[in-house]
């Protein structure tokens, strides 16, 4: 039985310490700014066997694509396949925002949907928060999801902690926003 080969250098950078930290995450995401196809390496180590090299990778590859989020076109099959199905929560709360920067038909829309409010029965307050978070933007982008997001934002606004409550009444506002914007024949 040969040895497993060594990982990349970058995701080298990555290991060590504990979920609770990001350690070099943000030297790598300067990194990968300057070497866009070190991004593809960040996908790698998302399903690499460490959990804390999936949780940083996540984190590296999330922030990157909120600049970037045409660079997630080519892991589009792995988020949605096998990423979104993690149960490691400190993935997930990568990958619920990952998921609605994708270019979605409408079954994968349908998909996301579900993916996220399976992600709202987490045992995470984060997942579930991120999950809230991603159905807004979901909305956002694709209105006929605003009931469902709606539903389920009203819903942990009522149960979820302090912190979802506060983030589900500032997300039911700017749905409001955005439905009276359509209603009155004001530009989106």
């Amino acid at each position: 039985m040969s040895p497993a080969p060594a990982p990349h250098p970058l995701l080298e950078s990555l290991q060590g310490g504990d979920r609770r930290s990001i350690g070099k995450v943000d030297e790598v995401i300067v990194r990968v700014l300057r070497e866009p196809a070190l991004f593809d390496v960040l996908f790698t180590g998302m399903v690499s066997d460490d959990p804390v090299i999936r949780m940083r990778c996540a984190d590296a590859a999330e922030k990157i694509s909120r600049d970037h989020p045409q660079w997630l076109l080519a892991h589009q099959r792995l988020l949605l396949d096998t990423l979104a199905l993690s149960r490691q929560p400190e993935l997930r709360w990568h990958v619920a925002p990952m998921l609605v920067r994708l270019p979605l038909s409408d079954a994968e829309q349908a998909r996301v949907v579900d993916i996220l409010i399976g992600y709202l029965n987490d045992r995470s307050s984060i997942v579930k928060t991120l999950a809230l978070q991603a159905l807004h933007d979901l909305a956002a982008c694709h209105p006929c999801w605003v009931p469902t997001a709606r539903l389920h934002i009203q819903e942990l606004t009522v149960t979820g902690t302090p912190a979802m409550k506060a983030r589900g009444r500032k997300l039911l506002c700017s749905l409001d926003r955005m439905t009276q914007g359509k209603g009155s024949g004001a530009a989106h």
